[in-house]
């Protein structure tokens, strides 16, 4: 892939030009290989709670107003750059090229071409941080412009009140977002001026000594930088540290060498700044985002009875009054409709459900569910299944590619593949649609008003009319024309004696 990729930027250029005033940027560095996370997928693409670890960035900075989304791609780019324009369109992301992964400030220094029109301001984050909110890069944004204008001090707590460095006058500087936590561990510490407590510089773990270790104010890798000043600075790193990288955090002391204002502002939750390099850190923060995604619903008016045990992707809408029971897990683009009770053991994914629906301890993929239908326990509904108001799915019965209409009830130990059953129809326990030959599949129609006996087997193609019947345990080839009763069966023989005959024969045998 070429080294810079630049749609969109030409655009965002123009507008600033005519007056629309400064765009925000944002470059994300998602290059690294992370060789902890022992997988073949780029660690950016690891799904939390249903959405890569990139896209909850990407759309958390959307969401906080940045309008030029850069990534700096690099191990396994092509994968990273196709899952990206897959999910958000070609075009609406921009990439730059980091071949040779040097340090966090030379993937910084990729995206200077992009931005090289650039005024306004530059977010930096790290493509490993999905919990990272629109609030709080809002409240980043909002300190660090206020500081630009020279009305802040630089120690702002995150709640966006725009507070800035002392030293500010017409010019943005940087803007760290920071957390305090008890355990500051591998975390880069920020270093403050004990005299006015602005920013003077961060030092990596690995290179702080030992009082310095002892700070808890860390550096979440996530900055506010004025465009133009980010640039000289990161011009000016050299690898003079333990792993002989560009270290971006370099960037801050530069700034502040140079009279240039830095500041900081104290997220109120450390846990936004988490980021994922093994697995473990990776379920620790789904469960993070399952508590959040949970709470957001339960505010809503929708009732989880056991948090710990439901799961509920980022996609994933529903009404008002709707109860998720235990052990219940609602998966990609599904929308559940009001009042309705999902659960125990509902497992839903990418499919839509009506208002007044019960879906009790059963499996629905990509199908529609309308009002007031009642499905499980132990039903599965494939994709394509599409069921229209107050229809009835029970105990193990699968539908596949098949469509309800309304009120038709299956309650029982039934098969309806490549189907369509008309409205206020009965199929009997046992029935199955036959729609596979060996070659290719066929579709098997039921009309309106019919019932469907126990154990009917319904070769495929084939219709039942409206209204027609077909008795028990019959083997229907035929169309069973409209208000008919379609029997296929042998007439029944009774052989007088045969079963005692049978057990004198077994205990002789057994006597010899």
């Amino acid at each position: 892939m070429p080294e810079v990729q630049v749609e969109g930027a030409a655009e965002a250029d123009e507008a600033e030009a005519a007056g629309a005033g400064p765009t925000v940027a944002a470059v994300v560095l998602a290059a690294g290989k992370s060789t902890r996370m022992r997988s073949r997928t780029p660690k950016a693409l690891h799904p939390v709670c249903g959405r890569p670890l990139l896209v909850h960035i990407l759309q958390a900075l959307g969401a906080a107003g940045v309008t030029r989304r850069i990534v700096v791609v690099g191990h396994q780019a092509d994968a990273v750059r196709a899952a990206l324009d897959a999910h958000f369109g070609a075009g609406v992301i921009e990439y730059a090229l980091q071949a040779e992964q040097r340090g966090t400030g030379h993937a910084v220094q990729m995206a200077e071409p992009l931005l090289s029109g650039h005024t306004g301001p530059v977010v930096v984050c790290p493509g490993d941080t999905p919990l990272l909110t629109a609030e709080v890069l809002t409240s980043l944004l909002d300190a660090h412009r206020a500081r630009a204008h020279g009305n802040g001090n630089g120690n702002g707590n995150g709640n966006g009140n725009g507070n800035g460095d002392s030293s500010s006058s017409g010019s943005g500087g940087a803007t760290l977002l920071t957390a305090v936590l008890p355990d500051a561990a591998a975390y880069g510490r920020v270093l403050r001026d004990p005299n006015d407590g602005s920013v003077l510089g961060i030092v990596e773990a690995r290179d702080a000594t030992p009082e310095q270790r002892e700070v808890r104010e860390i550096n979440t890798s996530v900055y506010a930088f004025d465009a133009p000043a980010l640039f000289t600075a990161l011009r000016d790193l050299r690898p003079d540290n333990a792993q002989g990288e560009l270290y971006l955090t370099d960037t801050i002391g530069l700034l502040r060498a140079a009279g240039a204002p830095v500041g900081a502002v104290v997220s109120p939750d450390p846990d936004v700044v988490l980021g994922v390099n093994t697995r473990i850190e990776l379920a620790e923060v789904a469960a993070k985002m399952r508590k959040r995604l949970l709470d957001a619903l339960m505010l809503s008016g929708v009732s989880v009875e056991d948090p710990a045990t439901t799961f509920v992707e980022a996609d994933v809408e529903i009404g008002p009054d709707t109860v998720l029971l235990p052990f219940t897990r609602l998966t990609g683009k599904t929308v559940i409709g009001a009042d309705c009770v999902i659960g125990p053991q509902a497992n839903i994914s990418d499919s839509t459900l009506g208002d007044r629906v019960v879906a009790r301890a059963c499996f629905i993929d990509q199908s529609t569910v309308g009002d007031d239908c009642r499905i499980g326990p132990y039903a599965q509904l494939r994709p394509g299944s599409r069921l229209a108001a107050k229809v009835k799915i029970g105990n193990f019965v699968e539908t596949k590619n098949a469509v309800l209409h309304e009120d038709v009830s299956a309650g029982h130990l039934t098969y309806l593949g490549d189907a369509e059953v008309g409205a206020h129809t009965n199929i009997g326990a046992g029935t199955i649609t036959c729609n596979f030959d060996g070659y290719r599949k066929h579709r098997t129609t039921v009309g309106a008003n019919a019932f469907v006996g126990t154990h009917t087997t319904l070769v495929a193609p084939v219709a039942v009319e409206d209204g027609a019947f077909t008795a028990a345990g019959s083997v229907i080839t035929h169309t069973v024309p409209t208000d008919a009763l379609g029997i296929a069966r042998q007439r029944q023989t009774n052989k007088e004696g045969w079963a005692a005959a049978r057990r004198r024969s077994r205990e002789e045998g057994q006597g010899s």
